[in-house]
């Protein structure tokens, strides 16, 4: 590529939140701590595929099904994302030294998806239902209450239990940690004339809010806005989603997919990054330097 774009600003909150850092730091701590431990994720600490990589080069395995009985001397993971506490005593059973990484945010919705069921609240879990996240809070929630959980993925599906809905006395609701704010608003909206007795947790992590409204006002004055991380990762697809409606903008991995929007790079002028919660900061770092480099 042969441009020098006149600004190129990354957003201040991008990259690594909390959770995710904790997660991964705490991972390869275990490991350096513990040389000679079989060291297993249980599914990925988190949605970045370069993360990954860079655990299996130090010997941490990331793993779909897990070995039973478990390897002498091994110890299993639980991911940024959660899990089901049924799931975890399992493990624990298999043989396995268990060390719990879910983001603390989410176990927050986990406790308050719970808490609701138990109150008596029939829940609706907003949020995409084959996310490892609303995995882990739609079943133990379901375990005080297996009729009395749904997950919608959007408005239109919602309605879609709108007889359900009106049957009932008091609706819960919880939203995944990466969602959307406007999903929850239009949620809301809807089901206000609907439901005698309406309680909502606004479970959005407060890194995924400042994330979104920060890119938002980054969008508002750029020509494009890139946004890095996986294809995998909610909160950056998100990103992705919100941008779109404001300026150019497009989602890449890393910096070798920027060959494939050489024309629209060229023709913008002031250019802004943001990445996921999972986005390493080298990656980010790399996509600047490539648009830097003439």
């Amino acid at each position: 590529m042969s441009f020098i774009p006149k600004q190129i600003k990354i957003a201040n909150h991008a990259g690594f939140c909390y959770g995710v850092k904790r997660a991964v730091e705490t991972t390869k701590k275990i490991k350096a701590d513990n040389p000679d431990k079989n060291v297993f994720i249980l599914g990925e600490l988190i949605h970045n595929s370069q993360v990954i990589k860079e655990l299996e080069l130090l010997g941490i395995k990331t793993v779909e099904k897990l070995e039973n009985p478990a390897p002498d001397n091994s110890v299993c993971i639980i991911r940024s994302h959660g899990a089901a506490v049924d799931l975890i005593e399992n493990i624990k059973s298999m043989g396995y030294d268990v060390v719990d990484l879910t983001c603390p945010d989410v176990k927050k919705v986990q406790d308050k998806a719970v808490s609701l069921v138990k109150e008596g609240y029939f829940l609706i879990i907003l949020g995409t239902k084959k996310h490892p996240e609303v995995t882990g809070i739609e079943l133990n929630a379901k375990k005080y209450g297996e009729n009395s959980v749904i997950v919608v993925k959007d408005l239109d599906e919602l309605k879609m239990f709108e007889n359900i809905i009106k049957e009932k006395k008091d609706i819960g609701v919880v939203i995944q940690t990466t969602q959307k704010i406007d999903f929850l608003k239009e949620v809301v909206d809807y089901l206000l004339d609907k439901v005698k007795n309406l309680k909502i947790a606004n479970t959005i992590c407060h890194s995924t809010a400042l994330r979104q409204n920060e890119a938002k006002e980054l969008g508002e004055i750029s020509d494009l806005m890139i946004v890095a991380g996986s294809k995998k990762s909610a909160n950056t697809t998100h990103l992705k989603e919100i941008l779109s409606k404001i300026t150019n903008t497009i989602h890449i991995e890393d910096e070798n997919e920027l060959e494939d929007y050489k024309d629209l790079i060229e023709s913008s002028n002031k250019i802004g990054i943001t990445a996921g919660a999972s986005t390493p900061d080298y990656i980010i770092n790399g996509i600047k330097n490539k648009l830097e480099r003439t």
